[in-house]
């Protein structure tokens, strides 16, 4: 790995680092391993509840069902894959009335997924990629949305030259993605993804948001993926919570081994081995108070009914909550 710049984190002018190193102070001052406070001294914050449609297998239900479902069973907003928006529109779908049912059921769009390739080296390919991304976001705000997901897409192997992305360079990329982003009321979420070559640590992804030097910066974890790029939970306190408005919620069983294991194999939240109660307490004391959205690729759950998969999800990250912070 690339030997990080820390002079530069220091010198951010907008506050990112400053931000997660109060919260890794706060940590670090009772010893290593431990944390500031006790577990029952910590208020759960008002999650809000939010359905991926990956969950369900959204590539084989209609969109409008899609959030008939979330509704039904109970969440408060969803995280739409914005490829369904695209089919939707193909098949002669307007999404004025897809924007106005999101209203009717009281869903709210917390987050997106799109696979714009914005990081890659080629630069005949960033620049298409960042034509996707401005479609994408265009999409996006008409359904009423305001963050994307901004993952390695492209760049999960390692480039011609035997070497990864260096971090300067995708930072100043994830720069020129925020600044779209602003020009169309969009925030992407630089996103890590633990199977990739590139952007599979935590402290990658915290060094690009860091250096993009952008008040509108923020990132996005997930459970899963954390474990699978070897990231350690217990680095988790230096995460600044108000840089980071939604995490992937799942879990993952004790087989198959981290190497092998995919995204096939996550659970619902609860139903695995991750430190659940350390991951949400850790990010609450951190500041985050964000959206936890449900997002598994279980293909055991597809050939289950979808309201039963969206009302058992719900359940389960409700019960992870309460787990977590729970009075003692």
């Amino acid at each position: 790995m690339r030997e990080f710049k820390v002079h530069e984190l220091l010198t951010n002018r907008r506050g990112f680092v400053a931000t997660a190193l109060v919260g890794g102070a706060a940590l670090a001052a009772t010893g290593a391993g431990t944390v500031a406070l006790a577990a029952d001294d910590i208020t759960a914050p008002k999650f809000r509840y939010c359905l991926n449609m990956s969950t369900i297998n959204s590539s084989q239900i209609p969109l409008r069902e899609q959030l008939k479902i979330a509704s039904q069973a109970g969440y408060d907003s969803v995280e739409l894959w914005l490829r369904d928006a695209d089919t939707y529109e193909k098949n002669g779908g307007d999404l004025k009335s897809v924007r106005k049912e999101l209203d009717d059921l009281g869903l709210g769009v917390d987050s997106a997924i799109a696979f714009g390739k914005w990081i890659v080296d080629d630069d005949k390919q960033r620049a298409a990629g960042l034509e996707t991304c401005k479609r994408d976001m265009d999409r996006l705000r008409q359904l009423g949305g305001r963050r994307m997901a901004a993952p390695p897409s492209g760049a999960t192997d390692l480039g011609p030259s035997g070497k990864k992305i260096d971090l300067d360079h995708a930072a100043t990329r994830y720069a020129a993605l925020l600044e779209l982003g602003r020009s169309q009321e969009v925030i992407p979420q630089v996103e890590l993804w633990g199977f990739s070559k590139n952007l599979s640590k935590l402290a990658e992804v915290l060094y690009i948001a860091a250096a993009a030097n952008s008040a509108d910066a923020c990132i996005l974890l997930d459970v899963y993926h954390l474990y699978k790029g070897g990231s350690d939970f217990s680095n988790l306190g230096l995460v600044p919570g108000t840089k980071m408005h939604c995490l992937h919620m799942n879990d993952y069983p004790a087989t198959p081994p981290r190497d092998s294991i995919a995204d096939r194999d996550r659970v619902y939240p609860g139903d695995g081995v991750a430190p659940m109660d350390h991951i949400l307490q850790t990010l609450v004391r951190g500041g985050f108070s964000g959206t936890l959205s449900l997002e598994l690729f279980n293909r055991t759950y597809w050939a289950q009914d979808p309201h039963e998969v969206a009302r058992t999800g719900l359940a389960k990250m409700k019960a992870a909550v309460a787990s977590a912070f729970r009075a003692r």
